[in-house]
């Protein structure tokens, strides 16, 4: 195998390595490297690192990779690398923070003024990134993004299937499943519709990709099950393969993709944002956000604050101890058990 010859910065969370560039013709290949960086409320790169983020990542998205591989569903994962060598999970000794996988093509659309021009993905083949993000809820916590579009008035209740207004921890006895876009500068929320159009998907395309986030909601709702975990939102990335079907992509079912409760308490890096929530930068934030949607950033006035030592810790804790307890292996030493260290959480919090 040929040598890695370029390496990108991937959102705030992971690194890619491309070995093989993707084509029209075939699949290239890459390698993810899961940093302990995290980010919230769409900042990016946060000050400081939770130690031991990026392999719990890499462990838990492999280990539910390799359960859809045995059921048929196609997804870009090729396994996990120790030692330069690409791994399945139950021959790799120690944790890995890199995962081999299939590149797609990523066609990133036009931008005319504060515009997206996604045209070039009309009557497109197969081998490409499909530019959305599908996100599944369960339930409403009070973190939802879905609160602040109802008070904004973006979307009202029957758009999301409901008869009245909801409420903060609300359980939704039906599933909503909600679309975002994925490659634009801030994510930005759409209907089915719009989703459809800016994709370029037929109506069997989308009522498959509808359906394989509803499998992969209640497979994730299942395994956290078992560790005693509500499965409250999460998301998930989609592209075609060259044949243009459907191929799971980036990765899911991790802390970082979505959120989870234990009796009420957040088992995410819901954790962080909460500490962030009432800070004086998430408020600078948002303001921030009202101005400018492309450029917020850039006008920001004011930087995030390091965690708390002893938190940061406790977040660690957290992701290691649901790849450990998910996986039923012991990849990290020394981890209490999760209800314990939820319990101190709460403490630390004031919750």
């Amino acid at each position: 195998m040929k040598k890695m010859t370029r390496r990108f910065k991937m959102g705030s969370v992971k690194d890619l390595k491309i070995i093989k560039v993707a084509t029209k013709q075939e699949h290239g290949i890459g390698r993810f490297i899961y940093s302990d960086r995290y980010s919230v409320f769409d900042w990016g790169e946060m000050p400081d690192k939770i130690p031991n983020k990026g392999a719990s990542i890499a462990i838990l998205g492999a280990y539910f990779f390799e359960k859809l591989e045995k059921i048929g569903i196609p997804t870009h994962f090729l396994g996990l690398v120790e030692k330069d060598k690409v791994k399945k999970l139950a021959d790799v000794e120690f944790p890995s923070n890199t995962m081999q996988i299939k590149l797609l093509r990523v066609i990133k659309p036009g931008l005319n003024g504060n515009i997206y021009d996604y045209s070039q993905y009309k009557n497109r083949d197969g081998g490409f990134l499909i530019p959305l993000e599908v996100i599944y809820r369960n339930f409403l916590p009070p973190g939802s993004s879905v609160f602040k579009r109802l008070k904004n008035g973006e979307i009202n209740p029957q758009d999301l299937g409901l008869d009245s207004m909801p409420v903060p921890n609300q359980k939704l006895y039906k599933p909503i499943y909600d679309v975002s876009t994925k490659l634009e500068i801030t994510d930005r929320y759409m209907s089915w519709k719009e989703a459809q159009q800016i994709s370029g998907m037929n109506d069997e395309e989308l009522s498959a990709l509808k359906e394989l986030t509803n499998y992969i909601n209640n497979f994730i709702t299942k395994e956290f099950s078992k560790i005693g975990l509500v499965n409250e939102d999460g998301k998930i990335e989609v592209g075609f393969d060259l044949n243009r079907k459907l191929m799971l992509v980036d990765v899911f079912g991790t802390l970082d993709e979505c959120r989870f409760t234990y009796v009420g308490l957040p088992v995410s890096k819901e954790i962080a944002r909460i500490y962030y929530r009432n800070s004086e930068w998430n408020t600078a934030v948002e303001e921030a956000k009202k101005k400018d949607r492309q450029h917020w950033k850039e006008i920001c006035t004011v930087k995030p604050e390091p965690l708390p030592s002893r938190l940061k810790t406790l977040i660690s804790q957290v992701y290691c101890g649901c790849t450990n307890e998910i996986t039923k292996r012991v990849w990290f030493k020394d981890i209490p058990a999760l209800k314990n260290i939820l319990e101190e959480i709460k403490i630390e919090l004031k919750l």
